[in-house]
């Protein structure tokens, strides 16, 4: 059932929204750092398309698994169809949900959201991965279906979101 928007990241919430970036797009392979230099997520971009968006696709690994195993998802296709790729890394061995429920992870997924947001043009937003991340992303997507246009779900094993909103589109291999 639809409810309406939490504010508690203990909900899966996420507040970062596209808009217009501060600066031009940085083509390629980058690691995403937090302050201290620790990895938050790996990132690539395709060589900008004049003024095109891209689709973004943030992709998440499975348990005990890296960002790169997040990214390498959608890898190959990524130049061909002008998505953006984020993978988080996850602050455990697996996603926060699979534990304890939304908590760090939401907010670390937020902030590099908010990151990729303010350097690069996006016109929708994809959650995918694989196994737990599949899991993760199919409850995230769905608490966020108002960010989030569709889901991408390898291997889930269930879907939990604690509140729901919008109705995206959702694949499931």
């Amino acid at each position: 059932p639809h409810r309406q928007p939490e504010e508690n990241p203990r909900h899966g919430r996420l507040t970062a929204r596209p808009a217009a970036p501060v600066g031009p797009a940085t083509a390629g392979l980058l690691p995403l750092t937090d302050a201290a230099g620790g990895p938050l997520a790996l990132l690539y971009a395709p060589a900008p398309a004049g003024d095109r968006p891209y689709r973004l696709v943030v992709l998440l690994h499975g348990a005990g698994g890296s960002a790169r195993q997040g990214l390498d998802l959608l890898l190959p296709v990524a130049d061909a169809h002008h998505l953006l790729l984020v993978a988080p890394q996850a602050v455990a061995s697996s996603w926060d949900l699979i534990g304890e429920g939304f908590g760090p992870d939401v907010r670390r997924i937020d902030a590099v959201l908010e990151s990729v947001f303010a350097g690069y043009p996006v016109r929708d937003v994809t959650l995918g991965g694989f196994s737990d991340g599949a899991s993760y992303a199919l409850s995230l997507g769905l608490t966020n279906g108002d960010l989030v246009a569709g889901v991408v779900a390898f291997s889930p094993g269930f879907a939990a979101p604690l509140v729901t909103h919008g109705r995206p589109r959702i694949f499931v291999s």
